[in-house]
């Protein structure tokens, strides 16, 4: 047993080192997704046809597309290379994957915001109306304030399950945790070390996202008793 433990902690750096990716994707997906999923929520409660329409339709597809599909999606039809005023800029398989990741968060989001808008009670926009306020005065200076603090919760669990989904990622070739742990054991040659192997990288999703999930039910209690 302290041999296991010991070569356990020997690998920790490299498989730590690929954790920090898998967070980095996680934090520039859900900022990407945030901004995209916003846009479409708002979409979705237009009265234009021409906007509520594609984003409905935008929403629904991202939300219910296997993840693992539009990451292949991203990985394969994205350039692995761009041109900027004459500068290649390399494009790296974990980026790629990051964009490819910022698509259902975008469209869970959308619903997320969806969701809060209409959970306002329509005495607020009949009373802004009676006040005078138009509709988009209305919803960006009464309603979307309101929404903030019901979303919070809903965003932090979105962003704990992005990064729960972020080990998929190396199927496409990302040497992120999962994959730097699957080198380790393959270099081990000792199929003893597999189990606490993966119980270590476990422990490192379960400490990093059990927080995350703890504080968003207390927000949740919280603002629902306001």
């Amino acid at each position: 047993m302290p041999h296991l433990v010991t070569q356990v902690l020997e690998w920790m750096p490299f498989v730590l080192n690929g954790f920090g990716l898998n967070i980095l994707m996680s934090l520039l997906a859900i900022v990407a997704g945030t901004a995209m999923g916003t846009f479409l929520g708002l979409g979705q409660i237009s009265r234009l046809r021409l906007v509520g329409v594609p984003s409905r339709i935008a929403t629904q597809l991202f939300r219910n597309a296997p993840w693992l599909v539009l990451l292949f999606y991203c990985i394969f039809l994205m350039p692995y290379q761009i041109r900027v005023a004459g500068q290649v800029i390399v494009l790296p398989s974990w980026l790629r994957a990051t964009i490819g990741f910022s698509f259902p968060v975008a469209a869970n989001f959308s619903e997320i915001v969806r969701g809060a808008v209409i959970s306002v009670p329509s005495g607020q926009w009949e009373a802004a109306q009676a006040l005078g306020y138009g509709r988009k005065a209305t919803l960006f200076r009464i309603i979307l304030p309101q929404c903030i603090a019901r979303m919070i919760p809903p965003w932090m669990n979105l962003y704990a399950l992005l990064l729960t989904a972020t080990p998929l990622s190396v199927i496409v070739g990302v040497e992120e945790a999962l994959g730097r742990t699957q080198a380790a054991v393959q270099a081990q040659s000792d199929s003893s070390v597999l189990i606490p192997m993966y119980l270590a990288l476990l422990g490192m999703f379960f400490f990093y996202t059990w927080p995350i999930n703890r504080l968003s039910l207390v927000l949740e209690r919280r603002f629902r008793t306001k």
